[in-house]
């Protein structure tokens, strides 16, 4: 489960504006302090959460994993999301892929029956980890990131899976 040390390290990795291209840009360190210790009580409750992945040198490379869904505004709340975010020198080396498959393990061991992934239309990258994973397109969307105006409206894709 996420530690105080892997809110700086999803801080930093994550710290690049294209890897963040699709999340709103770069966050500040608070975001990765909240969003680790929601991680924390997730694993508890849950027996499953967002996990950093590290390489093959003990490198933070981003992370992986699941949780409910938290936005009521748009999505399925509530509903298991998996989802993955790595930094920049690790995209196109499968670690997006082979972490969300043990994911999907985890998550069926602990009673898990039906995820989706909630990506951003264009985030190609993405979308190619939802098919190797064998998710369907379920739905499309479209919603204002955390703290857009009027004209920042996006599209997004629901991606469903049953385990």
């Amino acid at each position: 489960m996420p530690t105080d040390e892997d809110a700086y390290a999803w801080h930093r990795v994550f710290a690049d504006p294209e890897v963040m291209e699709f999340h709103g840009g770069p966050a500040e360190f608070s975001v990765y302090e909240e969003l680790t210790a929601r991680q924390r009580r997730h694993a508890a409750e849950r027996g499953f959460c967002l996990w950093t992945i590290v390489d093959e040198h003990g490198e933070v490379a981003g992370f992986t994993g699941a949780q409910p869904w938290p936005h009521e505004a748009f999505g399925p709340f509530g509903e298991i999301e998996v989802g993955w975010r790595l930094g920049r020198a690790y995209w196109g080396r499968g670690y997006a892929t082979a972490a969300a498959r043990l994911t999907l393990e985890r998550v069926r061991a602990a009673g898990v029956e039906r995820v989706v992934a909630m990506v951003n239309a264009r985030n190609e990258r993405s979308i190619a980890v939802t098919r190797r994973l064998g998710m369907s397109l379920a739905r499309s969307f479209t919603y204002v990131p955390e703290g857009g105006g009027p004209g920042s409206e996006r599209v997004g894709h629901q991606y469903e899976l049953t385990l």
